[in-house]
Formats: structure tokens, C-alpha cells, sequence
């Protein structure tokens, strides 16, 4: 069991660059809505060299850490254990910080991906696409290892990103399929498409949209909507933002920190939202 409030009171955010995130402003709203008041959540500028020492200096009171990039990866063999979803895509975004003083890792993204689509009634897809082949995009396959009993159509830009992406789907279970990212507007055919690219990456593609959508889970939120995002609400399908993924993940973060399973999706989305203006 994750430290209880009582035996521990701060909690942060890691990476670098780290000056973005809005991870402090989601957990400290958390702690508000439930009167956690002698909790409190920072944020620090940390690289894979640095990373070691400031684990290592950490006194009782710490209940966890989120984690950016560039130190998923680095953080694992400095832990204890990792989960099975950490394990499964070799990437850990959530530290936590036990009683007995192990320290072990989780994958917030993956379950916070399906409760995001299950959020807007996305239960199961018989098929689906994913856009780009980076970090977020193994994350998304083994989310939809999940929910998705049929073939997935990952759109790529080179061989060596199609070798991983075929890699990743042989080790979470999934049927993937790889096309060359110059055909990414048949993307569009699947009932669930997600796109892992940065922000104007899929900027060229609006034009292709057909006329009836499916799903477009789009992991940018700022700045939002995307070209992609505002043409795909334009044909009236169903649009999700890297914002419905950022609150939902950072929710399994702060329960594992705090032990409180109350209810706060509300209170981080909002802060979130005021945050972005």
C-alpha cells in the first residue's frame, strides 16, 4: 500500500525541461478539493545525471514522484520494482514511495488513456489507427490492448519506427499493422484514431476527413484544438485532448501518492483548464 497522508506530505514533478507542466497545479487543486492541507507538490528540473542524487537525498515525507522525459526510462533500475503496465512499454511516469522504504514505478498513461475513452463511452473498438510511433504511441497500444480485440494500423515515417511499432504489438498482444505515414488519411476509416504526433504534425491532413468520423483521441493540448481536432468536431465525431489524458492519468498518480480515492477528476480538469486560460 502507497504511503497514507499521515506518514507522508510532498509529492512532484520531474524532467527536463519541466518549466510546462501542469502537474502542480492538478494535484494541488486535489489536494484542496479533499482538505489536504499539509500536503504539497513541486516541481524540479531534473536530467537522467542528476536524477540519482536527488532520489537519493529524499527524506521520509516523500509519498511519490510524477516523471517526464527525459527519465522514464532512466528512473527504472534505481527502483525496487516496477508494475506490469511500467514493464509492459519499459516506461515508468509514477514513483511511489512505500512505508517500508521501497520505492516502486507505475504507468499512469496506460490506464488513463482507457478511462479518458471510457469517459466518453469508448468502451471497446473493434479496430483502430494510431498516428506516429514515438513514446506515447506504445503507451496508446497497450491501452488499447484493452479495448481492442482487432487490428490496429499504426502510420509511420520510416522502416525503423515500423519495426518498433510492430515490435511493440508482438509484446503487448496487439494485431498491428504498419502503413507508410504518406497514407495517414486512411486513418480515418478506423473507429478509433489516436494521434500521438506534436502539435501541426497532423495539420496537413484536415482536408482529407470524410464526411462521417469515428473517435479522434488527439494527445496535444496546447494549443487546442488542434486543425485536426477543430475539422474532425466539424464533421461532429467525438473529440478527446491530451487534456482529458493528462487529468486522468495524473488522478491514478494522486491516488497511489495519498491513499484517497475519493473523487477529484473535477477539480484537476478545472485547475487545468484555468491554467490554460
Amino acid at each position: 500500500m502507497p504511503a497514507r497522508a499521515t506518514d507522508a506530505r510532498r509529492a512532484a514533478v520531474l524532467g527536463s525541461p519541466i518549466a510546462h507542466s501542469l502537474s502542480p497545479q492538478l494535484h494541488t487543486a486535489a489536494y484542496t478539493a479533499l482538505g489536504l492541507d499539509d500536503w504539497a507538490y513541486g516541481r524540479f528540473e531534473v536530467d537522467e545525471a542528476a536524477l540519482p542524487g536527488f532520489l537519493s537525498e529524499l527524506g521520509p515525507e516523500w509519498a511519490g514522484l510524477s516523471l517526464t522525459m527525459p527519465l522514464k526510462r532512466a528512473v527504472i533500475p534505481l527502483l525496487d520494482g516496477i508494475t506490469d503496465a511500467a514493464a509492459s512499454v519499459e516506461a515508468v511516469n509514477t514513483v511511489v514511495f512505500h512505508a517500508d522504504g521501497r520505492r516502486t514505478g507505475d504507468n499512469t498513461d496506460i490506464p488513463g488513456l482507457v478511462a479518458a475513452l471510457h469517459e466518453r463511452g469508448v468502451d471497446k473498438v473493434e479496430s483502430a489507427a494510431i498516428l506516429g510511433a514515438g513514446a506515447t504511441a506504445s503507451s496508446a497500444l497497450a491501452a488499447l490492448s484493452r479495448i481492442c480485440p482487432g487490428e490496429v494500423v499504426a502510420y509511420v515515417r520510416s522502416a525503423q519506427r515500423a519495426e518498433e511499432m510492430s515490435g511493440w504489438g508482438e509484446r503487448l498482444g496487439v494485431a498491428v499493422r504498419t502503413a507508410d505515414w504518406s497514407d495517414a488519411a486512411r486513418a480515418f476509416e478506423a473507429p478509433l484514431v489516436i494521434s500521438t504526433t506534436p502539435k501541426g504534425g497532423t495539420d496537413h491532413l484536415t482536408g482529407d476527413l470524410p464526411e462521417r468520423v469515428g473517435t479522434l483521441f488527439d494527445v496535444v493540448y496546447d494549443p487546442w484544438p488542434t486543425a485536426l481536432a477543430a475539422a474532425w468536431q466539424d464533421r461532429g465525431g467525438p473529440v478527446l485532448s491530451g487534456l482529458d489524458l493528462l487529468v486522468h492519468q495524473a488522478v491514478f498518480q494522486f491516488e497511489q501518492f495519498t491513499g484517497e480515492m475519493r473523487p477529484v477528476l473535477d477539480a484537476m480538469r478545472e485547475a487545468a483548464l484555468r491554467a490554460l486560460g
